[in-house]
């Protein structure tokens, strides 16, 4: 399909999406268009019987009487009020739809992103994301609030109105088609070229948001390096790539109305002119009786062709909605589509141990670069494994398989002897806790945000979790202590102190298995003591996974990995590795990772 059309396979998709969920509604919404298509019909066919059957006749006669005449436009009044209510309605019922229609396309979507895989959010914007929910989601909401029902009436008033014309008069039927036509190919044309900088007005309003999202988040780093002459230019740039997109496409778009208006008025004149003629010479005998028509045919006539060719030019006044709900629907449809996170687990675990084992594990995050080879590793339920090694050595990768947040391409990692991939996600999931290098806290409570790690968790428990890892003394300086609420992902706390509740929420939880990847990073010495005492406590008796920032830390582990561009090059406790005087030796003693 060339890039300059409307997707009609989407805009078919979103039009079921809409008749699947509100078919009684519709219905009722057709039903009130073709009462008021119809009625708007009628006031058009009375012109011709007013003047042929009243106008003329009276004006003929010395003595009119106009109490029939009365009757009959009373009676035109009361139709043409009951169209009126049937456009009201249908046009109330349509807002609600299109409502309902966001709301369940929201849901749907967001349903859908929290089935998708982590590789799904590292390939793409969060800003990008956002657009879909807000941007693209609202184009659609235009599109069935007003160009959906406009399309509907289009129709049934084009069907109804033709056969009218065809009953009145062949030959100026034959005028309106050729009106229409060149309306309908002026129309498509411009739509054509238009549909492609649509696109792009959305691509660019995503790389907007994706922008902003991103500033807004490293705002501190921007200032630490007085970067924000270069952030406004790079802001200017991307800013003026939606503005040309944005102006290209309206402006193609909101000329059709102009065009279509123009070439309405110039066939109205012609289509009055042929009437005219007809109408005049109807009675010379070269005229055959096929051609001969009344001065209330004419004038009915010209009504019908504003009736006849106003669809079109109501469709163009909704081009810019349609073209850009085309686009929009495309994105939305294609998040709800995307891949979810593949499951062949079966297994659930009842009394998980927390014995995980890596049998000649291979990974990579895309097929041509593995970054995982041969990783052995074999651990007893309780034991402390710590991960050393530097930057883009595979630590965090590895912890990143244990709960399958990715899946291994060769080898085995095994859970309490069950390979992992018969495990159910959601029950391995549950037997770990995870505290990760960054930390984010959710809008809500201090203890909402501690008990995010068991949601059926009581006071007390979370309370006991924050004092086990050293959190419970900051928690009750704040203002509110544990009913403190918290907003903009715990702005309002220093990054230690974020730490500390994301420990504490992982404590809560109570699992066999704990990974902490290097969970202490943005605590100081001080607070880590604290911190390292309680983090103590809470593994005894758990397989507890550890990333070190600092090798001080892990001093105490049964095992120590020492990983190298992805290959476990050493293993072994603190004294043996020591000992060995190899790569771990190294980084001890210059006490870096």
């Amino acid at each position: 399909m060339p890039k300059g059309e409307i997707k009609r396979d989407v805009l078919l998709r979103m039009t079921t999406f809409v008749w699947q969920h509100y078919k009684w509604a519709m219905l009722l919404v057709l039903i009130c268009i073709l009462v008021s298509s119809l009625t708007s019909l009628v006031s058009s066919l009375f012109t011709k019987t007013l003047i042929d059957d009243y106008i003329v006749p009276l004006t003929q006669t010395d003595n009119p009487e106009y109490a029939s005449l009365a009757q009959t436009l009373f009676k035109l009044g009361l139709i043409l009020f009951f169209g009126t209510i049937c456009s009201y309605t249908y046009n109330r019922l349509m807002i609600s739809i299109s409502q309902g229609t966001m709301l369940r396309l929201r849901k749907h979507i967001f349903e859908k992103m929290q089935r998708l895989p982590i590789s799904y959010f590292d390939q793409r914007s969060h800003g990008d994301i956002m657009s879909v929910y807000t941007n693209d989601v609202d184009s659609l909401r235009q599109m069935i609030s007003t160009a959906m029902a406009q399309v509907f009436s289009s129709i049934i008033t084009i069907v109804a109105t033709f056969t009218s014309m065809v009953v009145l008069s062949i030959p100026l039927t034959l005028v309106s088609i050729l009106i229409a036509v060149v309306m309908m190919i002026a129309t498509t044309q411009l739509g054509k070229r238009s549909r492609a900088f649509f696109r792009t007005q959305q691509q660019s309003l995503a790389k907007v948001n994706g922008f902003i999202e991103e500033m807004m988040t490293g705002q501190k780093v921007v200032k630490v390096f007085c970067h924000e002459a270069q952030t406004i230019q790079d802001f200017e740039a991307i800013n003026e790539q939606l503005r040309s997109s944005a102006y290209h496409a309206n402006r193609i778009a909101n000329i059709v109305m102009p065009v279509n208006g123009n070439l309405g008025n110039l066939g109205y004149v012609l289509l009055a002119v042929v009437g005219a003629t007809l109408a005049i010479d109807s009675t010379l005998p070269t005229f055959s009786s096929a051609l001969t028509v009344s001065l209330g045919t004419v004038v009915a006539f010209l009504q019908l062709n504003k009736s006849f060719t106003q669809p079109v030019s109501h469709v163009s006044q909704q081009i810019n909605s349609v073209l850009n709900a085309s686009v929009g629907a495309e994105r939305v449809f294609a998040l709800g589509d995307a891949e979810p996170e593949v499951d062949h687990g079966h297994t659930e675990l009842t009394e998980p141990k927390g014995d995980v084992d890596f049998k000649d594990v291979d990974f990579g995050y895309t097929k041509d670069k593995q970054v995982l080879f041969n990783i052995d590793i074999n651990t007893n339920p309780g034991q402390k494994i710590a991960f050393v090694g530097g930057t883009g050595a595979g630590k965090t990768t590895i912890i990143n398989l244990i709960n399958r947040f990715y899946e291994i391409q060769g080898g085995q990692i095994l859970y309490d002897g069950i390979p992992i991939t018969n495990i159910r996600k959601d029950s391995l999931r549950k037997s770990m806790s995870i505290v990760l290098q960054e930390t984010h806290l959710f809008t809500g409570t201090v203890l909402d945000n501690i008990r995010y790690g068991k949601l059926d968790a009581t006071d007390e428990e979370c309370i006991e979790a924050a004092r086990l890892v050293g959190a419970d003394d900051f928690i009750r300086r704040l203002a509110g202590g544990y009913h403190t609420m918290l907003s903009g992902d715990g702005g309002n706390l220093s990054q230690g102190e974020r730490q500390l509740l994301a420990i504490a929420r992982a404590a809560v939880a109570n699992p066999p298995v704990l990974i902490l990847d290097e969970a202490t990073s943005s605590i100081d010495t001080r607070t880590e003591q604290l911190v390292q005492r309680g983090m103590d406590s809470i593994m005894q008796g758990r397989t507890t996974f550890v990333i070190a920032h600092r090798l001080s830390t892990v001093r105490n582990a049964d095992q120590i990995i020492v990983l190298d561009h992805g290959r476990i090059i050493e293993q072994g406790t603190h004294d043996e590795l020591l000992q060995q005087k190899g790569k771990y030796y190294q980084l001890y003693t210059g006490n870096e990772i």
